[in-house]
């Protein structure tokens, strides 16, 4: 089994808040991230699938056919967008790192699929200090 990762990047804007909470209540637990005018970040997507490479090509997978299902179906909707009001996948979610890594995964595990890989992680980096992984369900 090898294991073969994409980066592409992203800018988008986002607001850490619950809107059944104040101003108040959202300073205290997200503190400047809840700030009602955005905030944004230079993000940085690493996808990761694995299989058996191809006998005939030696790829697990064409890196432009990968890179096509992420700009497609993640980059496209998501950079210079506001992840809380223009990206369809994060409709009614908090818009955490956590959250987008969640949502990226679902997603883009059907479209892997259907070329015969699998998805094994989504991780981005937030910042040059904070990244989160998801390895699925």
């Amino acid at each position: 089994m090898v294991h073969i990762t994409r980066r592409e990047r992203f800018c988008a804007a986002h607001r850490l808040f619950r809107p059944d909470w104040n101003d108040e209540q959202n300073l205290n637990i997200f503190g400047q991230c809840s700030n009602p005018n955005w905030h944004g970040h230079n993000y940085e997507l690493y996808v990761t699938v694995k299989n058996n490479p191809d006998q005939e090509t030696g790829f697990v997978v064409d890196y432009r056919i990968m890179s096509e299902i992420i700009k497609r179906k993640i980059i496209d909707k998501v950079d210079h967008s506001n992840l809380n009001l223009d990206v369809d996948f994060m409709k009614g979610k908090i818009t955490t790192t956590e959250n987008l890594t969640i949502a990226i995964w679902k997603e883009l595990e059907p479209e892997f699929q259907k070329i015969g890989v699998q998805l094994h992680r989504i991780r981005i980096e937030e910042t040059e200090n904070n990244a989160v992984e998801y390895f699925g369900n």
